[in-house]
């Protein structure tokens, strides 16, 4: 079963920034895509940022382009979400997950962390 922790969110004044980590305990971590989602009270959960096994591979949301960097350090089974610029409707809890390839729905995945809660203040 999968292990998910993540870490490093907060409360952020708009334009601010704020980097989230998530260890991943999984067998053979560089084998993985790793994923960032966000989900707000009422709402669907959505797909943020993915990078794949194979770097320079990334993918982001629309919303997020040129604002959030997605990173993983291999060493240390964890990925990491850069936030830059933020803006009061990336308030949302987040959270990341694994697969063996970029896989963008949330609905793919069994297993979910607790999540780290981000918010931005106008």
């Amino acid at each position: 079963q999968v292990q998910l922790v993540e870490s490093g969110g907060g409360l952020v004044q708009a334009g601010g920034s704020l980097r989230l980590s998530c260890a991943a305990s999984v067998r053979t971590f560089s084998r993985y895509a790793l994923h960032w989602f966000r989900q707000a009270p009422g709402k669907e959960r959505e797909f943020v940022a993915a990078i794949g096994w194979t770097d320079p591979i990334s993918v982001y949301t629309n919303s997020v382009k040129g604002r959030f960097t997605i990173s993983r350090d291999t060493a240390k089974n964890t990925v990491y979400l850069q936030m830059n610029s933020l803006k009061p409707e990336d308030t949302d809890v987040y959270y990341c997950n694994v697969a063996l390839k970029v896989t963008l729905s949330p609905n793919e995945y069994d297993y979910w962390g607790q999540g780290t809660q981000v918010t931005v203040s106008s």
